[in-house]
């Protein structure tokens, strides 16, 4: 079968033709020249308003960058024309194939952003022979159009939540859909705070903020104050994995001071090298660890009072009826205020300032958490390291877009994956 009878079948276009295809070389490589012509009865197009318009004069040819067939690049070449528009004035006309002055053909750049999903973009940048900007600009032309396509109709749940992507405290904000037909990833905001959430509530618009239902966010006051203001009518819910990462905090600051005081007192360090033991799920302890947390029990120790304490918290999740929810509580926040321990009181007051957040869990008839905004967050920050590290937000924001946001892709002839 001849390639010009496969681009013919796959990847045809209307007013040009296929001519002739021959081997070459570039760069010591051999490569594969698909010579492109206009049809006789072509109609030349202007590249800015996409209408007909009359010819002008004919550009020396270029080379434009296909997807690669067994190794080997493919390029088209072809000589652009120039059209008298005359609204637009003399313009280069418009090429189905590609986009702007861009010498990736729409169809590569297709193939390398699906690569760029599963590779680092150094690595699909050697695979194919590009550089890294090509395979940044293949990466933008799917973002773009994906935004501009995607529909935001029918959001019920979203998530919110923050990333630290450099060091030096420098934070994303993250919007997720967590509906359990949809979940992707809706918004990035620059930094962690009001003005960047607002953003998101402004680009959605009043009439899809009023349609939401459910927000789960963490205790971020910036977070709190925006959703009172621009989604009132939602059931906003404190996520229970940072209410939980709270109490782990208390027991992890407890068991520092304890045992540096058991060491300048002289004690045995009973409680060396028991940070993940008194941290971790009974169910996810390795057997040294659970050994380890049974020494511990024999002695009254705050770091191990703080444990049970988080221990008795878990079965608030168990109550199906608020009522109940409620009288645990109360009767919770009262040990925990009994104890002498500081951190632990300090802990109850908070908890018991967010309580009306902490109840809306059980106001639900699906039970929404952050666990899903903590599973995307995990895939944010494997895809910011496979790409070593992006410092430019412009840069970052594409790539999570490309991978969380679930966006349309740019028409094409067929998949190439």
């Amino acid at each position: 079968m001849l390639a010009k009878r496969i681009l013919n079948h796959c990847h045809k276009f209307n007013s040009f033709v296929y001519k002739k295809v021959e081997f070459s070389t570039k760069d010591g490589k051999d490569i594969l020249i698909v010579h492109i012509g206009p049809r006789r009865n072509g109609k030349r197009i202007c590249s800015k308003c996409k209408k007909q318009c009359p010819g002008y004069d004919t550009l020396s040819a270029r080379l434009f960058a296909f997807i690669p067939i067994w190794g080997i690049q493919v390029f088209f070449r072809y000589a652009p024309r120039r059209v008298n528009c005359s609204k637009c004035g003399i313009v280069v006309e418009h090429l189905p194939w590609a986009e702007g002055k861009s010498h990736l053909t729409n169809a590569f750049k297709l193939y390398l952003a699906e690569w760029a999903k599963h590779l680092s973009w150094n690595k699909v940048a050697k695979m194919f022979y590009v550089q890294w900007y090509h395979v940044y600009d293949a990466v933008e032309y799917v973002v773009k159009y994906g935004l501009a396509h995607r529909c935001l109709d029918g959001i019920k749940a979203i998530g919110i939540d923050e990333i630290q992507y450099r060091v030096g405290h420098k934070y994303l904000t993250l919007v997720y859909q967590i509906d359990s037909d949809c979940r992707r990833l809706l918004y990035i905001g620059k930094e962690r705070t009001t003005k960047s959430l607002l953003r998101f509530f402004y680009r959605l618009g009043k009439t899809r903020s009023a349609a939401i239902e459910v927000i789960c966010s963490d205790m971020w006051r910036p977070f709190i104050k925006v959703i009172r203001r621009k989604a009132p009518q939602a059931i906003h819910i404190l996520d229970k994995f940072h209410i939980i990462k709270i109490l782990n905090d208390v027991i992890d600051k407890t068991r520092r001071t304890e045992a540096q005081k058991m060491k300048n007192d002289g004690h045995e360090a009973i409680l060396e090298k028991s940070r993940w033991c008194l941290l971790k799920n009974r169910d996810n302890q390795k057997e040294s660890e659970l050994a380890k947390l049974k020494t511990l029990l024999k002695y009254n120790l705050k770091s191990v009072k703080c444990m049970l304490l988080r221990e008795a918290f878990q079965q608030l999740w168990e109550y199906s009826y608020l009522t109940w929810a409620k009288k645990f509580f109360r009767q919770w926040l009262s040990r925990a205020r009994r104890t002498r321990i500081p951190e632990m009181r300090k802990a109850a007051k908070t908890l018991d300032k967010y309580q009306e957040q902490i109840f809306n869990w059980f106001r639900t008839t699906e039970r929404y958490s952050n666990g899903i905004v903590e599973g995307f967050n995990n895939k944010a920050k494997l895809a910011m390291r496979k790409a070593y590290g992006f410092k430019a937000f412009n840069t970052i924001e594409l790539a999570l877009y490309h991978q969380l946001g679930d966006l349309p892709t740019p028409p094409s002839a067929h998949k190439f994956l």
